[in-house]
């Protein structure tokens, strides 16, 4: 049987050759086809080498040469498809890594699409016609609103921190508490990042305790920066004890240290009246005197992604000669949506404007009533088997931000006799546009606070083709 299945897989010039594939290279190009017919052939050639003799039946209907030609323009399709693709973050989690963190604000991505298309004062003083910094797009935002001297902008907060330690501890020590040796997602971890920069880390204090005197008893003659970390990805509770900004930096006074916090997912705006109270804002760090302060970008800040410095503008200067910042600059795509999104809180209606601040603020009646319309709309389609209620729920921020503070929320909470929750998940990731959810005790769960009012009928929709 196996060799009858093989004999009948047709030669790649006869489809090139027949009319529906001279239609194809006609809609698509020559090239497309050809790699489309050669996949698919060597797709059923591996099928029929590891298929059992008695299924090899049902192979033979998808060797028909009708079949065989949608599977090529299906595959030809799938090729030219975008990769990175819009999704519908029915997850909950609103800064969710894995579908692309924070959203862009419509005057960022309005800002984007302008320099994108035409020429832009990237580089160049429009009053004196001479070269200038790309860094001066943003500085000014910066520093009025954190309360620095000066700011720069690289391509991440890990870069932000390879480079400050690249430049004012390489072949130096950097003292640090072992509670605060943190991994920053994907498996990058502090110490790692330190030891690229040629620094040498310093571990001062227990996991859970450490005092001033323990940073001050490691310093030498070779000790290049302090450096605190804050832990906004997780917490130390109970029995501890931690060396406080302000007394660090009468610390790095005394002997002369630079001070460094990196605050991982900084804020720029204070949420302690969205019950969110754990997180320090920016301008707290820099007024207890830090010297240099990092931070994402596309996190809590809801811009794009990107490492933000800001400090002393000694500090700042000797980051922009480092060769190193060259590397790791931000293109003119960055600077153009971050300084829309700093301007959102410079006239202050970054909740309104700002995606990630609008959904942490969203007002949990509004968030009910999403999930009354996506139920009705799922009830009439009266599809048999499917249990569908409403439940008062809770939430990640993601990003790494407020890990031990849940935010309130509302979910639709379906359960179906027609398939398994796993092969519907993987239906609807599948669908167009791919639609992510949460799975829990054997139910699938729709969380209101990251649909968008737009995406219920699309997900009414979804639901209704599969099952």
């Amino acid at each position: 049987m196996k060799k009858e299945l093989f004999k009948k897989i047709p030669a790649v010039n006869d489809l090139l050759e027949n009319e529906k594939g001279k239609e194809l290279v006609e809609t698509y190009n020559h090239s497309l086809v050809l790699k489309g017919i050669r996949k698919v052939l060597d797709r059923k050639r591996k099928i029929i080498s590891k298929t059992d003799e008695e299924e090899l039946n049902e192979l033979k209907l998808s060797l028909e040469l009708t079949n065989l030609y949608n599977e090529i323009e299906e595959y030809i399709v799938d090729y030219l498809a975008p990769s990175l693709e819009q999704v519908i973050n029915a997850t909950g989690t609103i800064v969710h890594t894995n579908l692309g963190r924070s959203l862009l604000s419509k005057e960022a991505v309005d800002s984007l699409v302008k320099v994108a298309q035409n020429y832009s004062t990237l580089e160049i003083d429009k009053r004196t016609g001479e070269r200038g910094s790309r860094y001066n797009n943003v500085k000014d935002l910066l520093t009025d609103l954190c309360g620095a001297e000066d700011g720069l902008v690289v391509n991440n907060n890990a870069a932000a921190v390879l480079l400050i330690l690249d430049t004012f501890a390489k072949n130096k020590e950097v003292i640090l508490a072992r509670g605060e040796m943190v991994e920053v997602g994907g498996s990058f971890r502090i110490p790692e990042v330190m030891e690229k920069s040629g620094a040498e880390l310093v571990e001062v204090g227990a996991t859970n305790k450490v005092y001033i005197e323990d940073y001050e008893n490691k310093i030498n003659e070779n000790t290049g920066m302090l450096l605190k970390v804050h832990t906004s990805n997780y917490r130390v509770m109970g029995f501890t004890e931690e060396v406080k900004l302000k007394e660090l930096v009468e610390l790095g006074n005394k002997t002369n240290l630079p001070v460094v916090e990196d605050l991982g997912s900084g804020i720029i705006e204070d949420l302690s009246d969205l019950g969110l109270k754990d997180e320090p804002t920016v301008k707290d760090k820099i007024d207890q005197g830090a010297d240099l302060v990092s931070f994402s970008g596309d996190k809590l800040l809801g811009g794009p992604q990107s490492g933000i410095i800001v400090g002393k503008k000694g500090f700042i200067d000797k980051l922009k000669k480092n060769p190193l910042t060259r590397a790791l600059r931000v293109d003119k795509f960055t600077l153009a949506s971050l300084e829309a999104t700093l301007k959102a809180y410079i006239e202050e209606d970054a909740r309104e404007k700002l995606p990630t601040l609008n959904m942490l603020s969203q007002n949990i009646d509004l968030i009910k009533d999403k999930a009354v319309r996506l139920k009705e709309k799922l009830d009439n389609l009266q599809i048999e088997s499917l249990d569908i209620e409403i439940e008062k729920d809770s939430t990640k921020i993601g990003g790494g931000a407020f890990p031990l503070q849940d935010i309130p929320t509302y979910v639709v909470k379906i359960k179906t006799d027609k398939m398994e929750l796993n092969e519907l998940s993987y239906k609807l990731r599948m669908n167009k546009p791919p639609i992510f959810t949460r799975l829990y005790n054997e139910n699938m769960f729709f969380d209101l606070r990251t649909i968008k009012e737009t995406e219920i009928d699309q997900i009414v929709t979804a639901l209704k083709n599969i099952l």
